[in-house]
C-alpha cells in the first residue's frame, strides 16, 4: 500500500557521482529536488580506485567545473597526490589524475548536498517510477512512500539488480557490500526500456603494515600541482605533503598461479554473464589475452591519510579468495600481504543508451532522464559529466527553458554523450583522448574558455566564475599578440638556441616562431624575453600551447566548422524515414531507431553511409 510522502520537481535516484551533480545542478537552477540513496553513508562513494581524473577523464573533470559543477572543487580539497599523465607527449593528451582521500571526499560531497537549498537527501530505495500518458508522475519507495515529481533522473550506478562474484561465492549485492536495487528495473522494463547486463571489477585492498615498500618503485606526485577547479587557489597546494604511490610487477609465478586456476575463474567457468570493460580487464583476463607479456605493471595507491588500506591498481579479479591470496604472495613486496577487502566482480543492469536523446532524456518517456553507469558508461568522471547534463536538462524541462546540448566539437562531455546516444555501446564505455577527433581543441587548459558560454546560458555557472574565464581568455590573447610581436636579433637568438641543439640563424626571427620549434619552450627562451610580464600559470600554459600548435589548431578548427554545418541541418522529430526514397534499408532502420536530432548526428550512426546523408540533405532542402 502506498501513501503520499511528499512532492518535488525532480527526483534523483542514486547519490553517486552522477546523482550528486544532477541533484546539485537542478537545485542550483531553482528546482525542488529530492536525492534518494540506498545508504546515506555511501554518498559520493569510490567503490573502485581512490582517484579522480586520468587520461581523457581529467578533461571531463575540468569541463564539469567550467560548467559550474562540483567534482573538481571537491577533488582538489581532498588531494593526496597529483600527476599530469602523458606529460612527455603533446599538449592534446595531457591529463591530470589526483589520488583522493576517499572518506573525506564522501564527507565533503554529503555535506555539500545537505547544505544546498531546495535539495533534500533521503535514504530510501526507489522501486517504481510511476508513468502515465508517457510522462513521469511519481516515484515510489520500497516502503510504499510515494513522491509526486515532474521529472526523475536515474543514476543507479552498479546497484541495479546487481550481484557480487568472488570465485564460487555469488550473492545479490551492490558495491562495497551495500544493498542492491532490486525492484526498479522491472518498473522501467514495463515502461518499454531495453536493458543490457554489464560487469566490472575491483582489486583487493591491502593492509599497508603487511607490505614491504622497499621492494617497489616509488612514484611521487608533480612538484607543482595544477588544481582541477578554477575556484581552487593554487597556493593551497604549496605546502601539501603528497603521499607517494608504489609500482610493482607480476611475474612468471603470478601467471602460473592464474593459469593453473582458470577453471575456478567465474570469467571462464560461465558464472559471469555480463560484458566487462575492454580497457580495464581483470588480471586473469590480461594473462590470457596477452600471453606473450612477461609481466604487468601494478600500482599501490593510498586510500586516505588516516587509512591503512592500499589499493592495488591493475589487479582487479573475480578469482576465489584463496587463489587471490596465492596470486598476491607472488608479487615483489607483497609476499606477506594481508587482504583487508578481497577483489570482486559485480554484474549489473544498464540501459541501451540509444534510447536517449542528446539531453539524456528518454525519447519514449517525457521527464525521465538517465546518467552514469545506468547509461552504460564506466568511471566516476563519465558519470558526473552525464549527471550534470541530465540535472540541467531536467530543470530546463520543469522551468520551460532551452535544454543544454553540447556539440561534439565543444567538449569531451559532448563527445561522450554523442557517442552514447548515436552509436550506443556493447561494453562499459570509458572516455579516452582517442575518442574525440578534436582533441587538440579540447584540452584541459582551455575548458573554461570553451564552455563558459554554455554554463552561463543554462544558468549554472556563477557570474564571478564566468568573468574570471573571460579575463583569462583576454590575457591569453594579449600574451599571444605580445609574443608574436617580439623580434629577436640573430646574435642574441644564437647564444640561446645553438647550445640547445638548434641550427644557427643568419637573420632575425619572431619569438613566436622560435617557440614553435620542437625542443624550445617558454622556460628555455626566457633569456630572450626579458620584458615578459608576470603571468598567471594558467594563462601561460594556454598561450604557449596555442602559439606552439597554431597551425594544427587552425586545421582542426576548420574541420570542426565543416562538421558544424551538418549540425545546422535539423531533422524533424516526426520524420518518416521509411517514406524517403533513396535511403538504404539498413539506414532507414538505424535512423528510425536512433532518431537523430541533426544531419551531423545522423552521419555518425553506424550503418548510415555518405550517400544516405546526401539523400537526407536533398530531402530536407525539398522540405
Amino acid at each position: 500500500m502506498t501513501y503520499l510522502a511528499g512532492k518535488a520537481d525532480i527526483a534523483v535516484i542514486g547519490a553517486g557521482h552522477a546523482g550528486i551533480e544532477a541533484g546539485l545542478a537542478a537545485a542550483r537552477l531553482g528546482c525542488e529536488v529530492i536525492v534518494f540513496t540506498i545508504s546515506a553513508d555511501a554518498v559520493g562513494n569510490m567503490p573502485c580506485n581512490p582517484a579522480i581524473g586520468g587520461t581523457g577523464k581529467g578533461q571531463l573533470v575540468r569541463e564539469i567545473d567550467a560548467l559550474g559543477g562540483e567534482m573538481g572543487c571537491a577533488a582538489d580539497a581532498v588531494t593526496l597526490q597529483s600527476r599530469t599523465l602523458n606529460a612527455g607527449k603533446g599538449a592534446a593528451v595531457h591529463s591530470t589524475r589526483a589520488q583522493a582521500d576517499r572518506r573525506l571526499y564522501m564527507q565533503r560531497m554529503k555535506r555539500t548536498l545537505e547544505l544546498e537549498p531546495r535539495l533534500q537527501l533521503c535514504q530510501a530505495e526507489i522501486t517504481e517510477i510511476v508513468i502515465a500518458d508517457g510522462e513521469v508522475r511519481a516515484v515510489v519507495t520500497a516502503l510504499g512512500a510515494r513522491y509526486d515529481v515532474r521529472c526523475a533522473v536515474v543514476c543507479t550506478g552498479t546497484y541495479l539488480d546487481s550481484r557480487v562474484i568472488i570465485g564460487e561465492y555469488v550473492r545479490e549485492s551492490g558495491p562495497d557490500g551495500m544493498l542492491p536495487s532490486t525492484g526498479l528495473r522491472a518498473s522501467l522494463a514495463d515502461a518499454g526500456l531495453r536493458f543490457m547486463r554489464f560487469k566490472t571489477g575491483t582489486p583487493p585492498r591491502i593492509d599497508r603494515a603487511s607490505v614491504d615498500l622497499e621492494q617497489m618503485e616509488i612514484q611521487p606526485g608533480d612538484k607543482v600541482i595544477r588544481p582541477f577547479s578554477v575556484r581552487t587557489d593554487p597556493a593551497a597546494f604549496a605546502n601539501i605533503e603528497q603521499l607517494p604511490c608504489y609500482i610493482t610487477y607480476t611475474n612468471a609465478e603470478t601467471h602460473r598461479v592464474i593459469r593453473d586456476n582458470l577453471g575456478r575463474s567465474p570469467l571462464y567457468s560461465g558464472v559471469i554473464h555480463g560484458t566487462g570493460p575492454r580497457y580495464c580487464p581483470s588480471i586473469e583476463d590480461k594473462v590470457v589475452r596477452f600471453a606473450d607479456k612477461e609481466r604487468h605493471q601494478l600500482f599501490l595507491e593510498p586510500m586516505g591519510r588516516d587509512c591503512a588500506e592500499l589499493y592495488l591498481q591493475g589487479f582487479s579479479s573475480s578469482m576465489p579468495g584463496d587463489v587471490q591470496l596465492e596470486m598476491l604472495h607472488t608479487l615483489p613486496g607483497l609476499q606477506r600481504a594481508r587482504v583487508v577487502r578481497p577483489a570482486y566482480a559485480i554484474e549489473y543492469e544498464c540501459v541501451d543508451p540509444t534510447q536517449l536523446d542528446a539531453t539524456l532524456e528518454f525519447k519514449a518517456v517525457r521527464g525521465l532522464f538517465g546518467a552514469g553507469q545506468f547509461n552504460g558508461t564506466s568511471g566516476y568522471e563519465e558519470a558526473a559529466a552525464q549527471g550534470l547534463v541530465a540535472g540541467v536538462n531536467a530543470a530546463a524541462r520543469v522551468l520551460g527553458r532551452e535544454p543544454l546540448v553540447l556539440p561534439r566539437a565543444s567538449s569531451y562531455i559532448g563527445t561522450l554523450i554523442d557517442d552514447l546516444v548515436t552509436k550506443g555501446t556493447n561494453e562499459p564505455y570509458r572516455m579516452m583522448t582517442s575518442r574525440t577527433e578534436y582533441r587538440l581543441l579540447l584540452r584541459e587548459d582551455n575548458a573554461d574558455e570553451r564552455l563558459r558560454e554554455y554554463g552561463r546560458a543554462c544558468g549554472l555557472l556563477p557570474e564571478e566564475q564566468y568573468r574570471a574565464a573571460c579575463a583569462k581568455a583576454d590575457a591569453v590573447r594579449a600574451e599571444i599578440a605580445r609574443v608574436e610581436g617580439v623580434n629577436i636579433p640573430p646574435s642574441a637568438a644564437n647564444r640561446v638556441i645553438v647550445p640547445l641543439g638548434q641550427p644557427e640563424l643568419s637573420t632575425g626571427i619572431k619569438l613566436g616562431e622560435l617557440l614553435r620549434r620542437p625542443g624550445l619552450d617558454y622556460d628555455n627562451l626566457a633569456p630572450l624575453d626579458r620584458d615578459r610580464p608576470p603571468l598567471d600559470p594558467r594563462v601561460r600554459i594556454t598561450a604557449e600551447v596555442e602559439i606552439k600548435y597554431e597551425g594544427y589548431i587552425r586545421r582542426q578548427l576548420a574541420e570542426a566548422a565543416r562538421q558544424a554545418r551538418l549540425e545546422d541541418y535539423r531533422l524533424p522529430p516526426d520524420i518518416d524515414y521509411a517514406a524517403i526514397r533513396g535511403l538504404r534499408i539498413e539506414a532507414r532502420q538505424k535512423l528510425d531507431s536512433v532518431r537523430p536530432l541533426t544531419l551531423g548526428q545522423a552521419s555518425r550512426i553506424s550503418g548510415v553511409s555518405p550517400a544516405d546523408i546526401s539523400v537526407l540533405m536533398i530531402y530536407l532542402k525539398l522540405k
